[in-house]
């Protein structure tokens, strides 16, 4: 079956809950396979815009009262919000990777094999008693390990040696005390195995970023690190159909063909947060997606990918809201960018002049009123 990109960039939109609003948070990020949480508020944004209305208060409720949600280090080792439901799906393939098993991860991390599993064996003990801040789960891990070397690197702000205790399924984040991040142990809600995880996490990617190929799943997960033969017994066990999207063979599941083919390409505009799924879920190189003259306005330094303006599916232009205003800045013409701007404030909830640079407009962030 031969596909265009504007049509599969089409009906990404619509799976990914852009074009109509998503049913709630959690099943949100069930289509999403996760919500980047790096910054919360481009993850509230994220969901809010799907759902039409603010979604903090739902977000707060499903992680630290229903814990339906989860908040933990996932793909490609970020933050994440994860459906608890779910969570065994990707502890499982997660647990596989095993990047720090590696002698150039431990070079890097300044700890060794035995101290790291000193630490893996401790943590569960230390939040045995419930969540802990960030100074007690160190200073309980040093109780339990006797090792007082260890208090410099735990402490770190990037959490690298708590990493591998996420992808194990032996922490994540717990309810904030104080305004300080608390660890906790995940939620106990069933056990897959590789196998079977592998299979299901390429089914809930195809189901919101197919078409694609195997080097997109694979870099999307954890930036290519999974064996190239474990990456393909997972297609084979899947089976999923090939179609062509302008003379390249990619992935979809066969209960989508019908739809992907009925589906005309999209005219419509959105602003979509920083770290949205919709960008973080393709690769970087996807020209109808990214095009190349907007590349380095999205990703920036840092690993920072900038809110976005979209239309037809690509990305046009950036935006950014701050002291009362909404600007957006467009590396392209495209109708509608005021309404989607509105649509933001609209689910923040507070009032922004929104303004819009257009193409050649001298200075940055120069242009008129909406």
């Amino acid at each position: 079956m031969d596909l265009t990109w504007p049509q599969v960039l089409a009906w990404r939109l619509g799976r990914q809950f852009v074009t109509s609003p998503g049913p709630g948070a959690v099943a949100v990020a069930e289509r999403l396979c996760g919500v980047q949480a790096q910054v919360a508020s481009s993850a509230e944004l994220a969901i809010s815009l799907r759902l039409g209305r603010p979604a903090g208060p739902e977000i707060e409720r499903a992680l630290w009262t229903d814990q339906t949600l989860i908040k933990t280090w996932s793909i490609r080792g970020t933050l994440h919000l994860l459906p608890t439901a779910s969570w065994p799906v990707y502890r499982a393939v997660l647990g596989t990777l095993r990047y720090w098993d590696k002698p150039s991860w431990h070079r890097g991390s300044g700890v060794s094999a035995a101290e790291l599993d000193a630490i893996i064996g401790a943590v569960p003990q230390a939040l045995a008693g419930g969540p802990l801040t960030r100074e007690e789960l160190v200073d309980a891990v040093i109780a339990v390990t006797g090792d007082e070397h260890l208090r410099e690197k735990l402490a770190s702000g990037w959490g690298q040696l708590f990493k591998p205790l996420s992808f194990l399924g032996e922490l994540c984040h717990g309810a904030p005390r104080g305004g300080k991040v608390t660890f906790t142990a995940p939620p106990r809600v069933g056990e897959t195995s590789p196998e079977e995880g592998g299979v299901e996490l390429l089914r809930a990617f195809l189901g919101a970023h197919g078409p694609a190929s195997m080097a997109a799943f694979d870099g999307w997960l954890f930036r290519g690190l999974t064996r190239r033969a474990v990456l393909r017994r997972w297609f084979a066990d899947l089976a999923p159909a090939t179609v062509t999207v302008e003379g390249e063979d990619l992935f979809a599941l066969p209960e989508h063909l019908d739809d992907l083919k009925a589906t005309r390409p999209s005219e419509e505009t959105f602003l979509l947060a920083g770290f949205d799924q919709y960008v973080m879920g393709a690769p970087r190189d996807l020209e109808p997606l990214l095009p190349a003259a907007a590349k380095a306005a999205v990703s920036r330094t840092a690993g920072w990918i900038s809110p976005v303006v979209v239309h037809r599916g690509r990305v046009v232009g950036t935006w950014d809201a701050r002291d009362g205003v909404l600007t957006a800045t467009m590396l392209e013409e495209a109708p509608g960018v005021e309404k989607a701007a509105e649509k933001v404030v609209a689910v923040w909830g507070r009032p922004f002049d929104v303004v819009v640079s257009r193409p050649g407009a001298a200075g940055n962030g120069a242009g008129r009123p909406a």
